[in-house]
């Protein structure tokens, strides 16, 4: 009995040692792989790339472990997106997660089968990128960067509180990416209606800046509001830097402008959005179909005044436009 004993002590011990290799040479589960487009640089990006992994993570996905994810930059180049996004669909990923509209636009002519969540769309119906927000249909959902084409009204609002003299705008726009004629005309009626002339300055990428301020300063403009646009995200030091160096107040979309040095910015927070995001990642990688997935408007929009830059145009803001402010950069 106790030979007996000691070979089924010695057959379980084996057994417990021999475990343990047999589950690491297990196969693994699913590993599921994303695609990522943006036309930023890495650098530029990387607090959104930030945001939205760490939105993956919260579900539970872990890269390396059951998670690849293809990124591909176009830093600041827009001509690079069709070629990028070609490069995902030959990978046959599982979905591809999209920055702004050139990006949209780029990802939509490569594919029509890969799901695509959008990480951030102006005006997605006018853009033709989907039928609804309610029912996208297609292959592409997502998010979209603001609340809809009337908040443009309350940009020139916001200058003219600052300035209340200001009786010609630019609008710096790109006129390239689906939607822009939409958001130009839009501007163009709040302009109107608000009684400010408004100035339309097309600028389609890094080199044309300067050409475009230089415009700005012979139309001999008030003030200025830069179009939502992944170029101008990616630029934006260089944008509030020209502004500045002309002296022209101007009102962004997106907080990242005042965090560097420009005068003001309404809009959602591109963060948040970007962590947000990868829920419609999830829902899909668990089997919703994008046609499905009502589009998301911003519900959060965000008010942000750099105080210093301010001072600095010899400007007061008004102690209202301050109390509403959520955030003031001293």
């Amino acid at each position: 009995m106790d030979r007996i004993r000691r070979r089924r002590f010695l057959l379980g011990l084996s057994a417990l040692c021999i475990a343990p290799r047999a589950a690491q040479g297990q196969m693994p589960g699913k590993v599921y792989r994303i695609g990522y487009i943006q036309t930023a640089t890495p650098e530029e990006q990387a607090h959104l790339t930030k945001a939205f992994d760490e939105g993956l993570r919260d579900l539970g996905y872990v890269e390396g472990r059951n998670l690849i994810i293809e990124r591909r930059f176009a830093w600041g180049h827009q001509e690079r997106l069709p070629e990028l996004a070609a490069e995902l669909v030959r990978l046959n990923v599982d979905v591809i997660m999209t920055g702004a509209n050139p990006v949209i636009a780029a990802v939509k002519q490569a594919t029509s089968t890969i799901p695509v969540v959008m990480g951030g769309s102006r005006d997605p119906v006018g853009a033709g990128f989907i039928a609804s927000l309610a029912r996208p249909g297609g292959n592409i959902t997502g998010l979209t960067s603001e609340t809809g084409l009337e908040i443009v009204g309350k940009y020139i609002e916001l200058l003219k509180a600052v300035v209340p003299n200001a009786a010609r705008v630019a609008l710096l726009l790109n006129p390239i990416p689906p939607g822009a004629a939409n958001y130009r005309q839009a501007t163009e009626s709040a302009a109107t209606k608000l009684g400010v002339r408004l100035s339309v300055v097309e600028a389609r990428g890094r080199d044309a800046f300067e050409g475009a301020f230089a415009a700005m300063a012979r139309e001999r403009v008030d003030a200025l509001m830069v179009q939502s646009d992944p170029v101008f995200f990616t630029a934006r030091a260089q944008i509030v830097q020209l502004a500045m160096n002309h002296r022209l107040p101007a009102v962004y979309q997106a907080r990242e402008f005042p965090e560097a040095g420009g005068l003001m910015s309404y809009g959602d927070n591109p963060a948040s959005r970007f962590r947000r995001a990868a829920v419609y990642v999830d829902k899909i990688l668990k089997g919703t179909k994008p046609a499905e997935l009502p589009v998301e408007q911003s519900p959060i929009i965000e008010f942000v005044i750099n105080a210093k830059t301010a001072k600095a145009l010899g400007l007061t803001i008004p102690k209202d436009l301050l109390l509403r402010a959520d955030q003031v950069i001293e």
